[in-house]
């Protein structure tokens, strides 16, 4: 093939890739950088295996690329993330490395060519582009070999229950808690899977029931941002907001078993009231084995796993720690979306005093317009009167 006839064909297929531009977004905690992107940037991210819930928010935002300067699928386990994110018609593309942290700016327009980075007319990065096609068969693959995830799933829930005997026993110590759910029904908020929708959809629940609002770290914002009073933050602290922490919500701090707590310094800075409560697991198992443990009578849980899949897309230790947590406490636990299709809500006030002050207005238009009622409205109010002691 002659030179001239190389270069046609290297123009063809440059001009099939795919272009988007837009201004760069960097953060290396995804579940961090969501609340920041708006619609049309490039988000640069560091997510190895990237899951479900992190895909969805960032389709959601309307982000137009993802760079993932980690493998966004390492292979051990069908993750739906790149699959949500393609479908989602996001350009994702796996860099090389993670020098894009250093040679971009936060907010730097840059243009995403097929799997070249470019700022200006410089190639400054390039990359593996995750077609549509490759990724869905990838999924596939892996879906195949599900059976090793499995196992080891329950390899690592069977070194948990030995690590976790105390806790899964209720051995742990529990500080007394301003916060009362003797007998109480209680909502638990994680930042998971459909917890914005599910929130949404239990309103009429919190309004009847009042159960004990708690958020599990950044849980907390997604309540106050679907406009409910948070009673109660249990977690590392590290995700919730500011703003949150001080909304006047009891704070409890998960501290590990060797002593370590990630979020005693920020709230220590934060000049924040807060207890702690040592204990192996996730935040997610404090907040339920605690709420479990103070007596609640129902634990409605937002966001968490609700099924094997999500158990394996988390992929993560954690996550065999709150499958037994969940089989502990099984009894009182109830999933969102099964509170939400089996609820039926009470009539508020608000409905029956539109079909009152309606049934009101309605007989008043009916005497203006007859005037054989004038003389019966006029004797009618003045038995009110009589009744009620006017004008005596």
């Amino acid at each position: 093939m002659s030179s001239q006839e190389g270069g046609a064909g290297s123009l063809r297929g440059r001009a099939k890739a795919r272009t988007v531009s837009g201004p760069a977004r960097l953060g290396r905690r995804t579940k961090l950088l969501t609340s920041h992107l708006k619609g049309g940037d490039i988000a640069v991210v560091d997510h190895e295996n990237l899951d479900r819930v992190s895909a969805e928010d960032l389709v959601a935002v309307g982000v137009k690329a993802v760079l993932n300067c980690k493998p966004s699928t390492s292979g051990t386990y069908p993750n739906m993330g790149p699959q949500l994110l393609v479908d989602g018609g996001v350009h994702l593309v796996d860099m090389e490395d993670d020098g894009l942290f250093d040679l971009l700016r936060n907010g730097e327009r840059i243009v995403v060519r097929g799997g070249e980075v470019l700022r200006g007319e410089e190639v400054i990065a390039r990359g593996s582009v995750l077609e549509p096609d490759r990724v869905r068969e990838q999924t596939d693959q892996r879906r195949r070999e599900i059976g090793e995830a499995l196992e080891r799933f329950a390899q690592n829930t069977i070194e948990h229950m030995l690590e976790e005997r105390e806790l899964l026993a209720g051995a742990v110590e529990l500080p007394r808690f301003r916060t009362e759910f003797r007998d109480r029904p209680v909502l638990i908020v994680v930042r998971g899977v459909d917890h914005a929708r599910d929130l949404r959809a239990l309103r009429p629940y919190i309004r009847d029931q009042r159960p004990v609002l708690l958020g599990v770290d950044g849980g907390a914002d997604a309540i106050r941002e679907a406009g409910f009073k948070v009673d109660m933050i249990v977690g590392d602290m590290d995700s919730a907001a500011e703003a949150t922490l001080r909304c006047g919500a009891e704070l409890i701090l998960h501290a590990y078993a060797d002593g370590r707590a990630p979020g005693r310094e920020r709230l220590d800075e934060l000049d924040l009231t807060y207890s702690e409560v040592p204990a192996p697991g996730t935040s997610q198992d404090v907040a339920m084995l605690l709420a479990a443990e103070k007596g609640a009578s129902l634990i409605v849980s937002v966001g968490s796993q609700a099924n094997l899949v999500e158990f394996l897309d988390k992929n993560r230790q954690g996550a065999s720690s709150t499958f037994l947590t969940r089989l502990r406490i099984g009894e009182i636990l109830v999933d969102a979306k099964g509170v939400s299709r089996l609820y039926r809500p009470q009539p508020g006030v608000a409905p029956l005093l539109v079909v009152v002050m309606t049934g009101v207005l309605t007989l008043l238009a009916i005497i203006l317009a007859t005037p054989g009622l004038h003389d019966v409205a006029e004797l009618l109010w003045l038995k009110v009167q009589e009744l009620l002691g006017i004008g005596q």
